[in-house]
């Protein structure tokens, strides 16, 4: 006979006036968590009591009911209820619904009442608050009736607006809370959903590269161009931005860049005429200019504004304060803050006074040009005064005339409408996604690492005095004992700069290009405007300064670069002479201990590995961290894989082979011939490569 199974029966229920009821010492909560009593009972003001009070009946000695309840389980509740009678906004009669429990341990209950308690899936919060949105509910009035600040709104809102695909992988504990967040910061569900399908198969799923994937067709709301016109120009003019709510976005990612382009060119063109304005012949206007776009240019000396007698009263108040600050606080071991930000202030201003503008002659200005440009802050930068080759001036003396004339024209004349010519950076031709073989380098790709290189050690042999003075005397025995030295003036040696055929990315900003002109400006400052003063100046140098400047003045002439072959172009440097001459950049690279990583070259897409072929990028990768690791990014598309490798490479020190010097060097003299070009080099000596259509400068054929 099979045996009943015996029903539960559920504890009763009753309302029991507030005033009835008293806190158990069962309730085993002692320590506040969670919501706070205050919110707990605006909440119950809001929205009335939403659980009951478990209690049981308070009895007597002889174990009669005295009509009081002590509640166990509940004692938030019960506290919110006793402040809100405090405050006068409930009755201490009001009926309290109450579950009342007999029988087992008072403690027991208030223990499981707790444990058995479940919060909200963080999903289920974010659907909940998006459900509110949509009844009409303001984010503020969402976050005030459950206690939170708008900007916890906004996030759970925008978590919720994620794919719903991603949302179920979510729930099923696919993806973390941190993944989710990330894919917040793009709208595009079928795009959200792509980068999914592609991470998490690749496992680089971190957040940050979830981000950088959604992101990659857009532009930092930090870089140059939005700076200069600022993002709520942008946004005016239509333009979407994606935010990130999570995480600092440094002003979020643009997506519309051709808007974003067209409006830098117009506010640029602005700009440019009013500088215009001031009478120049020319004015050449880009984004950015390539490392060197002033070479072969005769730069104008102007003199400084002078300052008011204002100006010149506040620079002496500013330094007497400074002086005062520093004197007050020598030997205080730190700085107060208020102290240390007022001089961080003074500085600033006086250095204000110092970029003062420049004035310059008119019969300069007016054969002379101006570049404007955006730096690297997002400012407006303009740097007058250059003039060309082709408009210096020229005097004829006719003594049939009476008056002189300047490029064939008087010398007044009317005034001239400044030619303002806008320009960006180079850009060539995709290469093609060829998966199948390493092939060689491509010869643009070459000439603009040893542009870098080249940089590098011009910077390096200028910091090696005696070594600058052994590669110089090497160059003067050459051209006294060698049949193929050229004379054109009675010393047989001129400091010649090669100018970069191919501008690389990141040359004018790299620590090399930016030690070099530093340099330069501190040489420029202590020489002599009059070239007639100069032998007396370089006289009164002592012997270190010097040499330093005869350093700095050789390492101009540093020519590390490979330029293409072609044996039927004239000009072209011959196979002979570029092996001859990359082998020679090799012996001076090792005298002065040249370290690429050290001059501050890392691979990135744009310099290297967006450039290749995926084999050399895993290549790359193998060479720096293993077969492991180069196996993790063998299955992703280029782009994707040329991404990941440059996170993966960072601080390696992994360098292209022509960033590296050969281990075994061949002397210049060893042979009338040198031998093959290395490896890297070698399958496009017909010329035909990516930069074959660049005339190289300076470069006398072997």
């Amino acid at each position: 006979m099979t045996k009943a199974v015996q029903k539960i029966t559920l504890s009763p229920s009753r309302d029991i006036p507030f005033n009835k009821l008293v806190l158990s010492q069962s309730n085993v909560r002692r320590v506040k968590a969670g919501v706070s009593i205050e919110q707990l009972a605006e909440s119950i003001a809001q929205r009335t009591l939403l659980q009951s009070l478990n209690v049981r009946a308070i009895v007597d000695a002889d174990g009669n009911e005295t009509g009081m309840f002590e509640v166990p389980a509940g004692g938030r509740r019960y506290r919110a209820l006793e402040l809100l009678v405090k405050q006068k906004r409930m009755s201490k009669t009001q009926a309290v619904p109450c579950v009342v429990r007999e029988g087992g341990i008072a403690e027991d209950d208030s223990i499981a009442e707790n444990d058995e308690r479940v919060g909200l899936h963080p999903l289920d919060q974010f659907r909940a608050f998006q459900i509110l949105r949509n009844l009409g509910m303001s984010e503020e009035d969402i976050a005030a009736r459950h206690f939170v600040a708008p900007a916890i709104v906004k996030q759970r809102l925008r978590l919720a607006s994620v794919s719903p695909k991603l949302h179920e992988v979510y729930a099923e504990d696919g993806m973390t809370l941190e993944q989710l967040m990330a894919f917040s910061v793009s709208g595009d569900h079928t795009r959200q959903e792509q980068v999914w399908d592609n991470v998490s198969r690749s496992g680089y799923d971190e957040p940050y590269q979830i981000r950088r994937m959604l992101t990659e067709n857009t532009v930092r709301g930090s870089d140059r161009r939005a700076q200069y016109i600022g993002i709520e120009a942008y946004e005016r003019a239509g333009g979407p931005v994606l935010h990130d709510l999570f995480e600092h976005d440094d002003g979020g990612w643009l997506q519309d860049v051709a808007l974003l382009d067209r409006l830098v060119t117009e506010k640029l063109k602005q700009d440019a005429e009013v500088i215009a304005a001031e009478g120049w012949k020319w004015g050449s206007v880009a984004v950015d200019f390539p490392f060197g776009h002033t070479s072969g240019l005769r730069e104008l000396e102007g003199t400084p504004a002078s300052l008011s007698i204002e100006e010149q009263g506040t620079i002496d108040a500013l330094n007497a304060e400074h002086g005062r600050l520093e004197a007050e606080y020598q030997d205080a071991d730190e700085l107060p803050e208020a102290v240390d930000q007022r001089l961080g202030e003074i500085e600033a201003a006086l250095l204000a006074f110092e970029d003062r503008p420049m004035i310059y002659d008119p019969a300069d200005i007016a054969r002379a040009g101006v570049f404007i440009s955006i730096d690297s802050d997002g400012r407006l930068a303009v740097d007058r005064g250059y003039v060309r080759p082709e408009d210096e001036p020229t005097v004829d003396a006719d003594p049939g005339q009476g008056s002189a004339t300047v490029d064939g024209e008087n010398a007044v004349g009317p005034v001239q409408r400044t030619a303002i010519t806008v320009g960006g950076a180079p850009s060539e031709p995709a290469e093609e996604d060829e998966d199948d073989a390493a092939r060689p380098l491509p010869d643009r790709l070459i000439t603009e690492l040893t542009a870098h290189r080249t940089l590098a050690l011009r910077d390096a042999l200028a910091e090696h005095p005696s070594i600058a003075f052994l590669a110089v005397l090497h160059s003067f025995v050459l051209a006294t004992f060698y049949r193929f030295a050229s004379s054109a003036s009675c010393l047989e040696i001129a400091v010649h700069t090669p100018a970069f055929p191919a501008q690389a990315p990141g040359l004018k900003d790299s620590a090399p290009a930016k030690a070099i002109d530093t340099r330069h400006e501190a040489w420029k400052a202590r020489l002599p405007n009059d070239a007639k003063a100069l032998w007396d100046t370089l006289s009164a140098l002592d012997g270190n300064a010097q040499a330093a400047l005869f350093a700095h003045c050789a390492s101009f002439s540093v020519n590390a670069l490979y330029e293409p072959v072609n044996r039927y172009a004239q000009g072209r440097v011959s196979a002979d002479g570029l092996a001859r001459r990359l082998a020679q950049a090799d012996v001076l690279a090792r005298a002065v201990g040249l370290d690429m990583v050290q001059a501050g070259w890392r691979p990135t897409v744009d310099n290297y590995l967006g450039r290749v072929t995926k084999p050399r990028i895993l290549e790359a990768v193998r060479q720096a961290k293993g077969d492991a690791s180069a196996e993790l990014i063998d299955h992703l598309k280029k782009a994707d894989m040329a991404r990941e490798a440059e996170r993966l490479l960072e601080g390696t020190g992994w360098l292209p082979e022509p960033l590296r010097l050969t281990d075994a060097l061949q002397s210049p003299e060893q042979d009338a011939v040198a031998g093959p070009l290395p490896e890297f080099l070698a399958g496009d000596e017909d010329g035909s490569g990516a930069a074959d259509d660049v005339q190289p400068h300076g470069i006398a054929a072997e």
